[in-house]
């Protein structure tokens, strides 16, 4: 379930769903004697379209477990229908830290990144490469202002400071007071906390303004390689972010990733399309080490066994249902350093999850052991 059609389509959408058609057909189609069917509704980012459908699934299609990339305010109401009906919910896309923290629920499994691992990772790379001031260009609204809150804390414990921050409202076209403030600040890190065309518009400018150039750092948090490709490698160059995982990592998300793009028309694929492959093959694996498909006994297994795949080696999933895998930091490289088509980025070293998730004490889930 996502949004196979509008804004947030490119970030996973019909992707997300040919990375769970293929994790079908690499474990063979069947487990435990069944054929898998895979269903897929086009949630359109509305509440009330997500929420129907998964009822539907539930109620009479009796469906056993639902991935979901939706918009936080239909993956919150998806996963209390699924606490309810005592079913999987693997959550690949969706990147509120309430998933795991205070509305958490022992039914799902965060696959992917969220609210509070996207800033600290952000920070934590800046830091490390030298950043110790920083200024904000946030968007005007709760989803810019929770990004902020946790990066100055995260900045602020590692010794840097926010020499200053400017609001804009959702929706802006021109940027240029806003980055000339920023540029003129001196920071080291000018960090863009906003999404969408809001984010590719920002950042053209900042590339006019050649801030990245002048040695100031333009970082943002949780952007997926399909932006790179909206907004022109040429304006993304220097940019630094963090990503769970990368087409071309090594060999083996490497040969993954051709055989993807070979069914999507040469397109590469997100790190959400990733943790959608991931969480399909996680789930079935389970099913067959259970025996059984009933959600407390496949959540039981997922939970007690690591996860390995092209993407994931050996990797935990945290009691809270968060699974603990690393996150790299990134360069968007020039045009003139790649070697082939989406050769986007440079890669520094992992940053290890205990240091970029959200310590289990802290979260307010009400269901892990004190």
């Amino acid at each position: 379930q996502g949004d196979m059609s509008g804004p947030y389509s490119g970030n996973g959408g019909p992707g997300s769903v040919l990375a769970a058609r293929m994790a079908v057909e690499d474990f063979g189609g069947k487990v435990n004697g069944k054929a898998i069917e895979i269903v897929i509704n086009d949630d359109q980012n509305k509440p009330d379209v997500g929420l129907n459908a998964a009822r539907k699934w539930l109620d009479s299609d009796k469906v056993d477990a639902i991935i979901g990339g939706s918009a936080s305010s239909i993956a919150l109401g998806v996963q209390t229908l699924m606490k309810e009906k005592q079913k999987p919910y693997l959550i690949a896309g969706t990147v509120s830290s309430d998933l795991t923290g205070k509305a958490c629920s022992p039914m799902a499994v965060q696959f992917l990144v969220d609210t509070y691992a996207l800033p600290k990772a952000g920070v934590q790379g800046l830091i490390n490469s030298g950043a110790k001031t920083f200024f904000f260009v946030t968007v005007d609204y709760a989803f810019g202002a929770a990004l902020q809150t946790e990066a100055t804390k995260f900045i602020e414990a590692a010794g840097g400071k926010v020499v200053g921050s400017v609001k804009h409202p959702l929706g802006a076209t021109d940027y240029s007071s806003y980055l000339l403030q920023a540029q003129s600040s001196g920071a080291k890190a000018i960090v863009i906390l906003n999404a969408g065309s809001d984010l590719s518009n920002a950042l053209k400018q900042a590339a006019e303004f050649k801030i990245a150039k002048g040695g100031q750092a333009v970082s943002v948090f949780g952007m997926t390689i399909n932006s790179v490709t909206a907004m022109g490698q040429d304006v993304a160059a220097g940019l630094n972010i963090t990503v769970p995982s990368y087409w071309d990592k090594d060999d083996e998300s490497r040969a993954w990733s051709k055989r993807f793009m070979d069914r999507n028309n040469g397109v590469v694929p997100t790190y959400i399309m990733m943790g959608v492959y991931s969480a399909m093959t996680h789930y079935l694996k389970a099913v067959q080490a259970a025996g059984t498909d009933a959600g407390p006994a496949v959540m039981a297994k997922m939970k007690s066994t690591r996860i390995s795949d092209a993407f994931m080696k050996n990797v935990s999933i945290r009691e809270d249902g968060q699974v603990m895998w690393p996150l790299y930091p990134v360069v968007v490289k020039p045009a003139s350093e790649s070697k082939s088509k989406y050769d986007y980025y440079k890669l520094g070293a992992a940053i290890p999850p205990e240091q970029i998730f959200r310590p289990i004490a802290e979260g307010g889930c009400d269901f892990v052991k004190k």
